[in-house]
């Protein structure tokens, strides 16, 4: 999966919840940045929920990620490794230049996986441990950001502070947090670790002919409408090995995508569900990838996916 989506992914630019403190942090959420002489430089106007606007007295320049809290939500602390949905507007510090630009009405969110190795450092550090409802102003240092190089392609000179303004909009889970279910007989057994990572065992039988989804947990959240915008967590492995060619978990975040852009037997798999929900499929090549080999999955394979729902948009 591509890392997160335009502007605050760490290598392409290409478009792809524990409590704590928002002012302290505590053992679990312990914030990163604080407002400085740069963010303090900064004039943002505009309510939470509508677009901003922002002074910025170019060339503003930082060597430490900043960040000033412009509105401080009454939702959920949102923290390290959770999958969070942002408004947001981006801006060349040197320059002033608008380098992202986001309607603030909820029509052009973008998922933000609050990890740093699959979003920039300095917009993690900008938006973790903060409440959803937040609308918040950070100034990022080329450090956290693209460093000595810029980023040509983004527009993005070298050695540029980037601001950002954002509103946290809301969150996903980090793992499936539904009521467990009774085994279905047929299917392979899942066992999660302590952190809900599952381990696949695939039974030594001939794989189904059909498509089959069971549930193993049973979430109370939205239901996932056909053709939507999710957010999961999965393994896959192929029936015929039990070998893993997929996984999200060892990738260290979830994943975001629009069931439009997955194999017919993936998005069946979670239509319909609810997030929270965890799931288990079997699907037949003809609901995969046919009789073409993809990456790892040799050609006529039948596919085994555990998936976590975590939202849905």
């Amino acid at each position: 999966m591509r890392k997160t989506v335009a502007l605050l992914a760490s290598v392409t630019l290409i478009a792809a919840l524990s409590a704590c403190s928002a002012s302290g942090g505590t053992a679990d959420c312990t914030p990163r940045a604080e407002a400085g002489a740069a963010t303090k430089a900064l004039t943002v106007t505009g309510d939470f929920g509508t677009v901003p606007t922002v002074v910025i007295p170019s060339p503003l320049k930082t060597s430490t990620t900043q960040r000033q809290v412009i509105s401080e939500g009454t939702g959920a602390m949102v923290t390290t490794g959770q999958t969070i949905t942002i408004d947001v507007s981006i801006y060349d510090g040197e320059t002033g230049k608008v380098l992202q630009d986001s309607k603030f009405d909820r029509s052009t969110t973008m998922a933000v996986t609050l990890s740093d190795t699959a979003t920039l450092p300095g917009i993690v550090k900008a938006l973790e441990c903060l409440p959803i409802g937040t609308r918040v102003a950070a100034a990022v240092a080329p450090a956290d950001a693209f460093g000595t190089a810029g980023n040509a392609q983004a527009g993005v000179g070298p050695d540029s502070t980037i601001v950002i303004v954002a509103d946290i909009v809301s969150s996903a889970l980090a793992r499936a947090n539904g009521a467990d279910q009774p085994a279905t007989d047929g299917f392979p057994s899942v066992v999660l670790d302590d952190k809900g990572i599952p381990g696949i065992t695939v039974p030594k039988a001939a794989a189904p002919a059909d498509f089959k989804v069971a549930v193993l947990k049973k979430g109370d959240g939205p239901v996932v409408a056909k053709g939507a915008t999710v957010t999961v967590h999965y393994t896959g492995v192929t029936w015929a090995d039990n070998k893993v060619f997929d996984s999200s978990w060892t990738k260290g975040a979830p994943a975001s995508f629009s069931l439009t852009g997955v194999v017919p037997g993936f998005a069946q798999a979670i239509e319909g569900q609810t997030v929270g929900s965890q799931v288990i499929a079997i699907i037949p090549p003809a609901l995969g990838y046919g009789d073409q080999a993809s990456g790892a999955i040799p050609a006529g394979s039948t596919l085994v996916f555990v998936i976590d729902i975590l939202a849905t948009n």
